[in-house]
């Protein structure tokens, strides 16, 4: 039976991907890539309709594998609640360690929100997750405390990463432990007000996202296939897919400032990854650590979307300045464009059918990606602001004029022409106003989908998965 080195599973949302490797020198060969619906009454189905598909290219009976990794957005995100002290240094914080591990936070608790309320935010949010931050290191241990006995008293079913001043957690699980609250202790996220340590409480809700959605059937299965125990959450292997490309390897140099636009069907997730942070002292850093300073730093759109999300494209900008973005007007089309997004939003399987459809669908990319660009990146201060040292011409928030490269990920790109493709990426960063977007950047197109793999890969192989980076989505783009 034959085998090949290396598979890589993504069992999406709406489809499940496979692609299938070769050693090749010191690095690896695609030699087949293929995709069915995702099954969600049973995830197993959908994976082996996409092995299949992949064995009918391959011209095999049956698809072998030597090594397996594996990443997964089909039980969506877990849903978290963080709790701290100070509302912008909790929100850094939990935005931080959510990134990569699976989770959506849904709700941001200070010491400024009335207890009578963080309570009631518990009991109807019903989090799988609660982030409980709170105090650098030696210094403050009340709202940890007072946070936990709020949590006891919510009776809630989800579990607490403990993740605030270490002086103050032996105490806080004990809170936990007595009123019989699953909870899990990890280094402070920020044990200093210079300084995010957020790997530990990565891992420790990663864990998390794991035995949730082994809970949907037929995953369990890929978890025993994977070899390294892990289904990593797809929106983290893409960002880990970024830092690699933007840092390099110990034995290979990165590429630089990069970018990645990553539109999906409900979804337009922004990635960004700047080396040239990295190693900013604390008085660069600033008093609190902040994003625009961040090495990596994603934002989710969780109401833009071209399937799903098609209607909040239009409610954001207007059916006139949607169509305007491809040099449509009209009442006549207006109108069908929005028939058109409502039908989306209830079908949203459907493949553009005719050339209208295809000029829409350009038409909402071109929307969601610039309100999503816009929001990820900082602008240039208009106005006075004496409390916080701004004055007009200041740069303000994530500074990305000086990114090199912005990669394109999504179906709209895969299956639309490379010339097209160009248009909606030029089109998305044309109407800057005062916005800190990218100035010359090389746009790059991920045709093959790979750079979930390229994530994947990173931890296990690094070297390979650079070297795989540059030939099908670096270079590829050349193609």
């Amino acid at each position: 039976m034959p085998r090949v080195d290396l598979l890589v599973y993504d069992v999406g949302s709406t489809y499940t991907k496979v692609s299938a490797f070769m050693k090749e020198g010191a690095g690896y060969k695609m030699v087949g890539h293929s995709q069915a619906p995702t099954t969600v009454e049973n995830i197993e189905s959908g994976l082996t309709n996409a092995c299949h598909n992949l064995a009918v290219e391959l011209q095999w009976n049956k698809v072998e594998a030597s090594y397996t990794l594996a990443t997964s957005s089909a039980a969506g995100g877990l849903r978290m609640v963080a709790m701290g002290y100070m509302p912008r240094v909790t929100a850094k914080a939990a935005k931080e360690v959510a990134m990569n591990a699976g989770a959506r936070v849904l709700e941001i608790i200070s010491h400024e929100t009335p207890l009578d309320f963080r309570l009631e935010v518990l009991q109807e949010i019903k989090p799988d997750i609660i982030l409980l931050a709170g105090g650098t290191d030696g210094g403050d241990q009340d709202s940890l405390l007072e946070n936990a006995e709020v949590i006891v008293s919510s009776k809630t079913k989800g579990v607490v990463i403990i993740a605030g001043n270490i002086q103050a957690q032996p105490a806080v699980e004990e809170i936990l432990i007595r009123g019989r609250i699953a909870n899990k202790r990890v280094p402070n996220v920020m044990p200093t007000i210079h300084e995010l340590n957020v790997k530990p409480a990565r891992e420790a809700i990663h864990q998390e996202f794991i035995r949730q959605i082994t809970r949907a059937k037929g995953l369990e299965k890929l978890i025993e296939t994977v070899s390294n125990g892990q289904v990593i959450p797809t929106p983290g292997a893409v960002l880990m897919g970024t830092e690699l490309i933007a840092q390099g390897t110990h034995g290979k140099a990165g590429y630089g400032n990069v970018v990645v636009i990553d539109i999906g069907g409900a979804t337009t997730d922004i990635h960004s990854v700047l080396p040239d942070f990295a190693n900013l002292s604390n008085e660069e850093k600033g008093l609190v650590i902040s994003n625009e300073k961040q090495l990596s730093y994603r934002t989710v759109e969780g109401n833009l979307g071209l399937r799903v999300s098609a209607t909040g494209i239009v409610e954001t900008v207007g059916t006139n300045e949607v169509l305007a973005k491809v040099g449509l007007a009209g009442q006549e089309l207006a109108d069908e464009l929005l028939n058109y997004v409502q039908y989306l939003e209830k079908n949203p399987a459907h493949i553009s059918r005719d050339k209208q459809e295809i000029i829409f669908d350009h038409a909402l990319a071109i929307s969601a990606i610039e309100i999503a660009l816009k929001r990820h990146a900082g602008y240039i201060a208009q106005s006075f602001d004496p409390v916080l040292g701004i004055m007009p011409g200041t740069p303000v928030g994530r500074d990305l004029r000086k990114v090199e490269r912005v990669i394109a990920v999504g179906g709209i790109f895969v299956h639309t022409s490379k010339e097209d493709s160009m248009k909606i990426l030029e089109k998305s960063l044309e109407n800057r106003g005062i916005s800190l977007l990218p100035e010359k950047p090389e746009f790059i197109v991920d045709r093959y989908y790979q750079l979930y793999t390229v994530g994947a890969m990173s931890e296990v192989f690094s070297d390979q998965a650079l070297d795989l980076a540059e030939k099908y989505i670096l270079e590829g783009n050349n193609e």
